[in-house]
């Protein structure tokens, strides 16, 4: 069976629930003034863990260490999001959450700059319209 729509649904309500906490501002000072975006939320099927993935925003130059303190910051908060989950999702048990870094936003940059050092050159329309044509 493919996965349910239930842990979607799930998933969508945590991310918006913690974007939200985030944005009115958690007292921990390693998340204070700090860009973070929630950009997914996997729920396992039976409901008992949720993977949160994260992007943190930094200035350029920034090494992988604030992600680090940020990480640290999000998993000490995690028993305040857990509660505020469960009240306003109004469920019983609600998911432990294990917070990890997307890095699909840099590997899609490379991915970018590895295609623009390459020599290629997109096909003229001029020959695709002059057969449509005949």
């Amino acid at each position: 069976m493919g996965k349910g729509y239930r842990t979607g649904r799930l998933g969508e309500e945590i991310r918006r629930i913690i974007s939200d906490m985030l944005l009115k501002g958690v007292k921990d000072p390693r998340l204070a003034g700090r860009m973070i975006s929630i950009t997914g939320v996997e729920v396992t099927s039976d409901g008992s863990y949720a993977t949160c993935y994260i992007t943190v925003f930094a200035a350029a130059g920034s090494d992988a260490e604030p992600n680090k303190e940020v990480l640290e910051g999000l998993h000490s908060a995690s028993g305040m999001f857990r509660s505020e989950i469960g009240k306003q999702l109004k469920i019983r048990h609600a998911p432990e959450l294990i917070f990890k870094i997307d890095s699909s936003m840099e590997y899609g940059r490379h991915i970018d700059e590895v295609l623009s050092t390459l020599d290629i050159r997109p096909e003229e329309p001029e020959q695709e319209e002059q057969e449509d044509e005949q």
